[in-house]
């Protein structure tokens, strides 16, 4: 017997506040009662990693961290480690996008206070959960070093450190843990901070019948502190660079594919530990979600191989991946495989295979229904399976609002394409003068798919201006905000309707 549901994809950052980033204080808990309200049952969520290059989740500083920027000044306040102060004398932020610079920099300067006062003056309770977080932490060590020398080089990728310190060797790391001991405690303050604000939001959200909907990329990113303390489970050279990157070739989105950069697995000569990593991965992201979206599924089956300093992904190349092997193993250890797999892009018959032998739900975009994309016709509500997972719309393409606004003229979509898309859509929804975002929401929530996800900046009709993620482009990314009063009882109660009506509640 299966479930229906629906669901919000919003992440954290987005949150209003005062504090320049969207965090896991009130206003995080104020909307899992607006899911609740509106009859919604998941809350779907970018990477929660510490953002790197470009302030993409997807290119995290570690694998395993949480984004110290989600960490609400409000609930510190609250554990006693900061003073109602030191909230007052924060900046004046932009209220609808995130400046990321000074946010860093303030946040930063805030989370080194509290964790000084944490050695001064936290509680015996305090102290204990502290301790048992870095005890079930394995990673923390390794990450807390990775970022505090990261710090001492001025923020440099690590094969561009010093070489005694990309290279760890053991006595230039011994001094480092001697010489940055009070940063490496101010790194781990953050994370137990994190983790500590993180369950309380999960329990939060539990309580009113929400689940969390995570995201893991299928890659890590070349500058992070598994690839510095794990050299030798990717594809890199002698000087720690990848001889091979990720990407996809050329599709109907991009002539010449998107290029991502990060390092590939060594599949085949590390099997056994590539596998495991994976494992210790998911199972990390277990530990904070109820349901896991799985980044680029395919590559599982087969990944783009690309020779690194290549200008574009077209000189890549299809290599086998780990396949069968690797989820059987995923599945002995962890029973049924409680995942999304995102199949979007160039899907073969082996990928779909290897994901209905595991029993995942894969992914349908309306969006993307209406026009040449060759998946267009299965992302048709019509054709839908049960064993799926419809959105309007991901962070990686435009708002409804947005992609019905577009005449296209660009590289993608010619304007007769455009108008072409534009009226076979119109018949299809039957639109009439109805909301463009209202309609497909509907269309949405009353198909036969089990789950159906939607972007809040389509729940409030929001156009390009709020769209998440432009591929391809790195500036200018995941920095849309909502404001303070945007979610109204209104919206609660027409989605709340859909979602009854159609049996979603």
């Amino acid at each position: 017997m299966t479930t229906r549901r629906a669901g919000i994809l919003l992440h954290p950052t987005s949150l209003p506040g005062r504090f320049g980033v969207g965090d896991l204080g009130p206003a995080a808990r104020r909307f899992a009662d607006f899911l609740a309200a509106a009859g919604q049952s998941l809350w779907q969520v970018l990477p929660l990693v510490p953002t790197g290059y470009g302030d993409s989740p997807y290119q995290g500083l570690g694998a395993f961290a949480g984004n110290p920027l989600l960490v609400s000044p409000e609930d510190l306040v609250a554990d006693g480690l900061l003073d109602e102060a030191d909230l007052a004398a924060a900046p004046v932020f932009p209220e609808g996008a995130v400046d990321y610079g000074p946010v860093i920099a303030w946040k930063t300067a805030l989370l080194r206070r509290a964790a000084d006062r944490f050695e001064a003056r936290a509680s015996p309770a305090l102290r204990q959960a502290f301790d048992e977080f870095r005890h079930g932490a394995p990673w923390l060590d390794d990450f807390a070093l990775f970022v505090a020398l990261k710090d001492r080089h001025a923020g440099l990728p690590w094969t561009r450190w010093p070489a005694p310190f990309a290279d760890r060797e053991p006595r230039a790391l011994a001094r480092a843990l001697r010489e940055l001991a009070p940063d490496l405690h101010a790194a781990a303050f953050a994370q137990f901070a994190f983790d500590r604000q993180w369950h309380a939001l999960r329990a939060h959200a539990r309580a009113r019948g929400v689940g969390l909907v995570g995201d893991l990329p299928i890659y890590v990113a070349h500058d992070c502190a598994e690839v510095w303390s794990r050299r030798e489970l990717f594809q890199l050279d002698l000087r720690g660079e990848p001889a091979f990157v990720a990407g996809v070739p050329p599709d109907y989105f991009s002539a010449t594919g998107q290029l991502w950069g990060n390092p590939l697995y060594r599949w085949e000569e590390r099997a056994q530990e590539c596998h495991a990593f994976v494992l210790e991965r998911l199972r990390a992201a277990l530990g904070q979600v109820d349901l896991v979206r799985v980044d680029h599924f395919r590559g599982f089956e087969a990944y783009w191989a690309v020779p690194a300093g290549a200008p574009t992904s077209r000189e890549g190349a299809w290599r086998p991946g780990p396949g069968a092997a690797l989820f059987d193993r995923l599945e002995r250890e962890l029973g049924d495989l409680p995942l999304i797999a995102e199949n979007l892009g160039v899907i073969t018959p082996e990928v779909e295979a290897l994901r209905h032998r595991y029993r995942l739900p894969g992914m349908a975009i309306l969006s993307f229904a209406f026009g040449k994309d060759p998946q267009a016709p299965g992302f048709r509500p019509h054709a839908y399976a049960r064993d799926l997972v419809a959105y309007t719309g991901t962070h990686d393409n435009d708002t409804v609002v947005g992609w019905w606004a577009s005449e296209g003229g660009d590289s993608i979509r010619a304007p007769e394409d455009v108008r072409q898309e534009k009226d076979f859509a119109r018949r299809y929804l039957d639109l009439g003068e109805r909301p463009i975002h209202e309609v497909m929401i509907r269309a949405l929530l009353a198909s036969v798919a089990d789950t159906a996800i939607v972007p809040l900046q389509d729940v409030l009709g929001l156009g390009s201006a709020a769209r998440m993620n432009r591929p391809a482009t790195a500036t200018g990314n995941w920095r849309w905000r909502f404001r303070e009063g945007a979610l109204t009882p209104a919206t609660a109660g027409w989605l709340g309707e859909l979602a009854g009506l159609y049996g979603r509640t």
